[in-house]
């Protein structure tokens, strides 16, 4: 894990140094300095690379003349005036990957520069967040790594000219970072791991944090009438669970009624009779992403001590095929009463939401109602890797989730609802069916159908991240695999507009 921490803007004798420079290659106070004691060299590397100090661009020199210092790292921040805290927390990122694997202590020195936008003890602290995040690595299972294969950076030391300020703002920050992590732990381990038992019993440990938690059984689902979620589950060997994640962060607020997050918790999904392809079949370990990050935003704000008060619910099932699933054609009711012609046993997330989201508004009359869920495939079709979608029967929610999405890079597109996609899901034997028609809207159909189970005047919305839960590729904040979207959004969300 690596160590973060902060010291006054100094240069140091020895280990890396990352130094910031702005556009048109203007060095900072410390970076000017050093440029003298160094004759100038600082300069002429910028100059012979045709490094212009934009945006996140790197240069390195290594074993610079007349100094200990085993490199210097160049980093771009581009126009000072511009600058903001989502740029410093990719720089982070960018300075975390540029370093590790070469250097096991280092110092990310965040320069003072002529007119920056924002405080340089707020930027320094979102540095720090970033090269945490992008620090992140899922290697419980290697046991032949090389040295050259391990990370290597185990000290990074953020300098600035308000360290203690900046200590001081990282401290929340760094309990975000603890609930991403959570989130990309439980959605990188294989299914023969964190199954819905499993699974479960890592949501209990957040209880030292304060956190309420209450496990449901099968039994007891089955006393709620989850007919639903509990069809989903009937051919695995793996019972199912329903985890209540609570969080009482403001026992005085006025309007005493949480927010509620709900999860789409499939362990592993093989489609269940209506099998998927084996090709890719693998990759549905991360079908849980969902209530993995509302397990990870739980964690964020009970270990930042959210003035909020909040309740995740998660539904865990494993998705199988065997001589006891669910057939398509079954017909289930679930806990709201309402009946469903199971057309397809591979649209199983909705059938689990569909109990877990009526559970919610049962029990706990929220303020609003915020699900995640891997839901379709459909959803990358239209958005490939680049953003969720977002449905909602609330124009201000939608609003303000997709403003909280936008401040941590974890992009939002909104996407209609309307009557004419609901009507797709009439059955001619039962209240609905769980598919539309084949081939058309399959992720509005698909949030059609968790609307049925969404009660008249509770605001609600529904994020597909199915295209953004797990990274074919490295970015700045995350390194290839489980990225743990939604964590950061949704603690985004309760800063804004929850916590007074």
């Amino acid at each position: 894990m690596l160590k973060i921490t902060f010291s006054p803007a100094s240069l140091p004798a020895q280990q890396a140094l990352v130094l910031t420079v702005a556009e048109k290659t203007h060095l900072g106070e410390q970076g000017a300095q050093l440029d003298r004691k160094l004759g100038g060299i600082l300069k002429r590397a910028l100059e012979d690379h045709h490094f212009s100090g934009a945006k996140e661009q790197v240069l390195t020199i290594l074993t610079p003349a007349k100094t200990r210092l085993s490199r210097i790292v160049l980093l771009g921040i581009g126009d000072p005036a511009k600058v903001d805290d989502k740029l410093f927390a990719r720089l982070g990122g960018v300075a975390c990957a540029a370093l590790n694997g070469k250097d096991a202590q280092a110092v990310l020195l965040v320069d003072s520069h002529k007119a920056l936008a924002l405080p340089v003890a707020e930027l320094a602290a979102h540095a720090a967040f970033g090269a945490r995040l992008r620090s992140y690595r899922f290697d419980k299972y290697r046991t032949k790594l090389k040295p050259d294969q391990k990370p290597a950076l185990k000290n990074l030391t953020v300098a600035c000219a308000e360290a203690s300020k900046a200590r001081s703002l990282y401290a929340s920050l760094d309990k975000i970072a603890d609930g991403v992590f959570m989130t990309r732990d439980l959605v990188s381990e294989p299914a023969n791991v964190i199954y819905p038992e499993t699974l479960a019993k890592e949501c209990v440990e957040l209880k030292s944090l304060g956190v309420k938690v209450e496990v449901l059984d099968e039994k007891q689902m089955k006393k709620l009438g989850m007919g639903s979620l509990l069809g989903v589950a009937q051919g695995s060997v793996n019972p199912p669970r329903l985890v209540v994640l609570s969080w009482s962060g403001d026992p005085e607020a006025k309007d005493k009624r949480p927010v509620a997050f709900v999860g789409k918790g499939v362990t592993f999904d093989s489609g269940g009779l209506s099998l998927k392809p084996p090709g890719g079949m693998e990759d549905m370990k991360w079908d849980m992403a969902g209530a993995g990050a509302v397990i990870g935003a739980m964690r964020a704000l009970a270990g930042r001590k959210a003035k909020a008060n909040v309740v995740g619910i998660v539904g865990l099932v494993e998705n199988m095929p065997s001589g006891t699933a669910q057939r398509p054609g079954d017909v289930v009711t679930s806990m709201s009463g309402q009946t469903i012609e199971v057309l397809n046993t591979d649209a199983e997330g909705r059938l689990v939401l569909a109990d877990a989201l009526w559970y919610a508004q049962d029990m706990f009359n929220p303020r609003c109602v915020i699900d995640l869920a891997t839901l379709t495939g459909a959803i990358i079709t239209a958005l490939g890797h680049e953003y969720a979608g977002i449905f909602a029967n609330d124009d201000a929610l939608s609003d303000q989730l997709v403003k909280a999405s936008n401040a941590v890079e974890e992009p939002l597109w909104r996407f209609p609802l309307g009557e004419a996609y609901d009507k797709q899901l009439d059955s001619p034997i039962a209240d609905m069916k769980n598919i539309g028609s084949k081939g058309e809207a399959g992720s509005i159909t698909a949030a059609q159908f968790l609307q049925r189970f969404i009660k008249k005047g509770v605001p609600w919305a529904h994020l597909d991240i199915a295209g953004m839960a797990w990274l074919g590729k490295d970015k700045p904040l995350c390194p290839k695999g489980a990225s743990a979207f939604g964590v950061r959004l949704l603690d985004r969300f309760v800063a804004d507009h929850v916590e007074r």
